[in-house]
Order: C-alpha cells, then sequence, then structure tokens
C-alpha cells in the first residue's frame, strides 16, 4: 500500500514540474519570440534618451537681398534630475545668469525621471556663462543642445505678414504659418545610451541623425514701403478716429505685394503683448462692404458689355428707389442732373451708378460682370486665413441687389479681392494674384496671369475716368505731385448687426488706385474701418502718402 502512495505522489510530483515546464517554455517563446522585437524596444528606450535636433529654418528676405527673418544659433539647457546633486543651489545660480527667482528652476531640477528642460533659446553667451559656473563649483547633471531662435534685423516692421514662430520652431502665423514646410526643414535627433537612473554613460558614443535645414525664400515686400505703410496706417487711425485700417500696395502687372498691414500691428520680435487681431491681415481675413471703390468695377462692367461708355449722359434725380430704400449722394445734393459715367465717378454719385446698373446694365448683365471679377471669390492669395465673403448670387437677387451692389453696399468681401479686381483694370484688364512668394532657394515662382476680364479699351476708358477722379474729384486729396494717379475713393456704411440698417457715422473709408495711371507700376489701396470721415477727408491722405515713397523706392520718377 504504501508502494503506491509514493508512487502517487511522484506521477503528480512529475505532473507539476512538466506543467512548470511548459509554462516557462511558453513564457520563453512569447516573450523571446512572440514579443521580443517591443521588449527590445522597451529596454532600448529605458536605457537612452532621444532628444531631438531643431533644424535651422530658411531665411526670409525682402525683394532687394534684405534679411527679414532668420535663424541664430543658441542653447537649449536641460537636465538629467537624477544627477543633480545640489538642486537649490544650481537652481541659485542658473537664476543669476536667466534671471527669475531660485524657484522658477528647482522643480525641473527635481523631477522624477531622466530629463528636464531649464531653458529653451538660451543665447549662447548666456549659456556658455551658465557652464562654467556650474562646473566651477562642481555642481552636475545640467546638459547643453545645439538650438536656434528666429530674430528680425527690422524689429518689428513686416511682422504680420511675416508672422510668429513658436518655441519648438514652427510657423503659427503669417507666411512662417504658410510657408512651414518650406521653412521648417526636417528635424534631427540625438540619442544618447544611458545606464542606471538613465544616467548617461561615460564615453558611449551618442547615435546623430543631422537636422535638415529649411529653404530660404524671397518675398515682394521692400522693407522701406512696409515701413511708410505702417507707420501712416497707425497715424491714420490716430487721427481719423478709426477702429482700424489696413494697407495693400501691389505691382498690379505682377501681382507682387509690395507691403501689406492692418492695425493692431505684430511686432514678431516681441511676443510679451499681442493684440486681438494683430495676427492677421484683415484685408485677408475680414469682410467688409466695399463702398464706393466698386463703381469701378460696375463702370468697366457696363463698357465691357457694350451698354454704356465714358460720355454716355443720364438724367440722374436725386433720389433714386433701390428696392424697399430711397438712395441719396453723399454729398447732400438735393435736386436733379444730368451727368456723364465720368461725371459720375468724380463726384461718385450712388443714384448714378445705382440708375446705371438698373436701367442700363439689367440683373443679368451685372451678375455676369461680378462672377467675371471673381468677386466672391478666394483670390489665392499666399497668407493664411482667406476668406471669399458674402456675394449673393444670381438666383439670390432681390429687388435692391443690383442698384445697393453698384456702390459697394448689400455685399461684404475681403477687401484683397477689390485690390485684385481693381488691378486688373490697371493691368488692361487682365487680373493677376496677390502674393508674397518670389523665390525658393534659387528657384523662381510663376504666378501666371488669369483670364482676361475686360478689354484693353474698357479698361482705358475707365483708368481715364479714375484719373478724373484724382485731378478734380473726391480723390483730389490723393494727389501726389509729379505723378499721373488715377483712384477712386469709397465710403462703406456699416452694419448694424442688433438693430438692422447702417450704423450712424461709422464708415468703411477707403481708396484704391495706381500710378502712373496709363502704364502702372504700384497700385494702393488704403481702408479705415469705423471712422466718422468719409475717404476724401481720411483715406485719400493717407494715400497720397503711401503712394508717394512706393513710387520712389520702385524708381519711378516724376513726370515733371
Amino acid at each position: 500500500m504504501r508502494y503506491y502512495e509514493d508512487d502517487g505522489r511522484l506521477k503528480i510530483l512529475l505532473f507539476v514540474l512538466a506543467l512548470a515546464f511548459a509554462v516557462v517554455s511558453c513564457s520563453l517563446v512569447y516573450n523571446q519570440v512572440i514579443r521580443g522585437d517591443r521588449l527590445a524596444r522597451e529596454a532600448e528606450q529605458h536605457r537612452s534618451n532621444v532628444i531631438k535636433l531643431q533644424a535651422r529654418r530658411g531665411t526670409i528676405y525682402d525683394r532687394n537681398g534684405n534679411v527679414l527673418a532668420m535663424s541664430e544659433s543658441c542653447r537649449t539647457i536641460y537636465c538629467n534630475p537624477q544627477e543633480v546633486q545640489e538642486p537649490y543651489r544650481t537652481a541659485e545660480i542658473i537664476a543669476e545668469h536667466l534671471g527669475g527667482e531660485t524657484a522658477d528652476y528647482v522643480d525641473a531640477l527635481q523631477q522624477e525621471g531622466t530629463f528636464a528642460y531649464i531653458k529653451r533659446q538660451v543665447d549662447t553667451k548666456v549659456a556658455d556663462a551658465i557652464k562654467a559656473d556650474l562646473a566651477d563649483n562642481k555642481l552636475p547633471g545640467v546638459y547643453y543642445l545645439q538650438d536656434s531662435k528666429r530674430v528680425y534685423p527690422y524689429g518689428s516692421i513686416g511682422g504680420q505678414v511675416l508672422g510668429i514662430v513658436g518655441i519648438d520652431g514652427n510657423g503659427l502665423s503669417g507666411l512662417e504659418l504658410y510657408y512651414e514646410d518650406l521653412l521648417h526643414g526636417t528635424d534631427g535627433e540625438m540619442i544618447i545610451e544611458t545606464g542606471n537612473f538613465g544616467t548617461p554613460i561615460a564615453g558611449a558614443a551618442a547615435e546623430v541623425t543631422d537636422a535638415i535645414d529649411g529653404t530660404d525664400i524671397v518675398i515682394s515686400l521692400d522693407i522701406n514701403v512696409q515701413r511708410v505703410a505702417e507707420e501712416n496706417i497707425v497715424e491714420g487711425v490716430k487721427e481719423y478716429k478709426a477702429e482700424s485700417g489696413s494697407v495693400m500696395v501691389t505691382d498690379p502687372k505682377t501681382g507682387e505685394i509690395l507691403a501689406a498691414c492692418s492695425t493692431p500691428l505684430l511686432d514678431a520680435s516681441d511676443l510679451s503683448v499681442v493684440e486681438d487681431g494683430a495676427t492677421s491681415l484683415k484685408l485677408v481675413s475680414d469682410s467688409y462692404e466695399p463702398g464706393s471703390i466698386f463703381k469701378v468695377l460696375t463702370s468697366a462692367i457696363g463698357i465691357e458689355k457694350g451698354v454704356i461708355n465714358s460720355s454716355s449722359t443720364f438724367y440722374v434725380p436725386a433720389y433714386l428707389q433701390v428696392g424697399d430704400d430711397m438712395v441719396s449722394d453723399d454729398d447732400d445734393r438735393s435736386y436733379d442732373m444730368y451727368m456723364t459715367l465720368r461725371e459720375i465717378l468724380r463726384r461718385s454719385s450712388n443714384t448714378g451708378a445705382a440708375l446705371v446698373a438698373q436701367e442700363e446694365i439689367g440683373a443679368d448683365s451685372f451678375a455676369e460682370g461680378v462672377e467675371a471679377f471673381d468677386i466672391g471669390h478666394a483670390t489665392g492669395i499666399d497668407y493664411p486665413g482667406e476668406v471669399e465673403g458674402i456675394v449673393k448670387s444670381r438666383d439670390e437677387y432681390d429687388g435692391s441687389s443690383v442698384g445697393s451692389m453698384s456702390f459697394g453696399q448689400g455685399l461684404a468681401i475681403p477687401l484683397v479681392q477689390m485690390v485684385r479686381a481693381v488691378g486688373a483694370v490697371a493691368n488692361h484688364g487682365v487680373p493677376v494674384t496677390p502674393h508674397f512668394l518670389v523665390s525658393k532657394a534659387t528657384e523662381k515662382v510663376e504666378w501666371p496671369e488669369g483670364e482676361r476680364i475686360v478689354s484693353e479699351d474698357t479698361a482705358r476708358q475707365v483708368v481715364d475716368m479714375m484719373r478724373t477722379v484724382v485731378e478734380e474729384g473726391t480723390a483730389m486729396p490723393a494727389q501726389v505731385p509729379g505723378y499721373d494717379v488715377a483712384g477712386k475713393t469709397g465710403t462703406g456704411e456699416r452694419a448694424d448687426t442688433t438693430k438692422g440698417g447702417y450704423v450712424e457715422d461709422k464708415f468703411t473709408s477707403s481708396l484704391i488706385g495706381f500710378a502712373p495711371a496709363a502704364n502702372p507700376t504700384v497700385l494702393v489701396y488704403v481702408g479705415l474701418n469705423g471712422t466718422p470721415y468719409l475717404a476724401y477727408a481720411s483715406a485719400a491722405p493717407v494715400f497720397s502718402s503711401i503712394m508717394g515713397e512706393a513710387l520712389t523706392d520702385m524708381g519711378v520718377l516724376p513726370a515733371v
């Protein structure tokens, strides 16, 4: 009996041993074969630190080769908290060089883990001084990486166009964002082998994948024109009690943008205070009623359709029914009179423009013309945040649409669309896309022309009428001595979003024009939003100052 009991225990023992062997074998197979790669990666992660090496962003130059934005070498300071022996004394020395309080740096030095940032984008001289001071005091655990930061040789000028770069080296606004793929390059990495507690192994080689620097670009800005545009619009907003203002200066033959800004401006070199709206161009991102500058397009549409010309004469009443509203002129004319199309533009007559659009052009032709000028469609400008605006299609027209749109009411668009459309008139009927990028690396970027909108003859007639507006009409303060300037004023009313209708004494006063009129080199748009002043007394003088600088800078000599 005893024999059988011993034999049973032996069998049980053998079974348990076999089971244990099977479990261990399965575990080995599972961990070494099935999970082998994963476990190897985890082990590698535990014995290494991976640190990103930031690529140098491409430099941005203006059209004349001036450096507008560049990356400057600096240092990122980090630590291995497991190696830091005296965190408070270490933090004290760091604070002496970087500023702030000792407590600002202690947390990083005492973190769990093996890596913590202390400060990024530190000037190289300051980082070297910290390194030397810590070494003299025999305080280990602090390390330094090559880094780069964005600097702006011209300070705040052009900051809104250039945009912001974040601490991680990524573009956050402006051209820095729009051309992120070009400018950023490809970041590298450094893998540091570590031992227990993440301590770097002395003498161990670091595995480095070099960063690939970003591409340099040339943009169309002229830093001198940009400076004058910014100075004048800031002063104009203040002097004419406007809520904000915008400027765009282009070459209407190519679409290259020589200057662009809107208030509040952005100082990309100092981001301690960034006002709401400073990181975008209102000309691109916001929609407004264009006002009477739209009469340029109304005239071009009528002439191109063959129903009017610059000498066509109309009996224009003091008041005209447009839908449910009675329209009148800004000069408070209380009498009827005969006007040519030229006189309608010279006086900027709302009743005249509405009469021509409603009775001569008609809804179908007017809608076709608005569509031909691409009003209500994105221009394709190379700047983030472009909106299309709100423009009725032909099948949405009501009784007031044609009449009100003829003088720039009843639609809301980003004013870059007017820059493109009036630029087409200046360019003998052919549109071009307003743009900043001129070349990337050594490759020139082509921006093709659009399809012709109006004939050369139509464009010539409209230009000649716009010349009259500047010589003896509502845009007289826009004159630039010695130059032949064509232009048109606009005073768009502000819609009241709470009560309906329009806000009293709140206008978008604007002026768009170009010179020399017959063969333009420079086009300027100036807009003052929320001003109580009409364009004649506000936008026009600002336009004159900016146009004068731009013509001089572009090498256009006065005719007399």
